[in-house]
């Protein structure tokens, strides 16, 4: 199977449905914000961390791939059946927030903000942080998000609150100092 099918040289693409879209939807730029967070989560996958984190991180790189899924396949004018698609669980969200709590657990309480520095794990955490807040500002951008990715609109923001965590965690393991906001500067 060759890479390039040179169907999308005149700026379209396709839906899982067959649908044809323009390559600067909000669909196309919500998923691809998608596969943009999931690129930077695999960064952190590449240092040496515990287990644990390890396997978190493979769990929310299949579940950002099952959410891209999800964003591109739409019913409406679809020209072929779609495939069967994992979808978001409550389950799912579930494991994000106990991990968060497992980490809060050992780490100082918080009371200002914290400059996303310290190290080059800690700068990862906080570069897909922030582009898994973009993800969900344009997935609620969808028409009907709302409705139809309560569940994925759910995990994402729960995955962000997970990676703020997770530098704080790596600055603490590394005994690193936070670098707490001046505004005094």
């Amino acid at each position: 199977m060759k890479i390039y099918t040179k169907t999308g040289d005149k700026g379209s693409t396709s839906l899982l449905g067959g649908q044809r879209v323009s390559k600067d939807s909000i669909r196309l730029e919500a998923y691809g914000t998608v596969d943009e967070l999931n690129s930077f989560v695999g960064m952190i996958r590449n240092f040496e961390i515990a287990d644990y984190d390890h396997n978190l991180i493979e769990f929310i790189q299949n579940r950002l791939f099952d959410i891209g899924s999800s964003l591109a396949a739409v019913d409406k004018d679809a020209e072929f059946p779609l495939p069967e698609l994992r979808t978001i669980r409550k389950k799912d969200i579930d494991y994000l927030e106990q991990s968060i709590d497992r980490f809060c657990q050992k780490l100082p309480e918080l009371n200002n903000f914290v400059i996303p520095a310290g190290s080059e794990l800690i700068s990862w955490c906080n570069i897909a942080r922030t582009v898994c807040r973009r993800a969900e500002r344009r997935i609620i951008s969808i028409e009907g998000a709302a409705k139809d990715y309560n569940d994925i609109i759910v995990f994402v923001n729960r995955l962000s609150d997970l990676l703020f965590v997770m530098g704080r965690k790596y600055a603490a393991e590394n005994n690193i100092n936070e670098i707490l906001w001046n505004n005094n500067l």
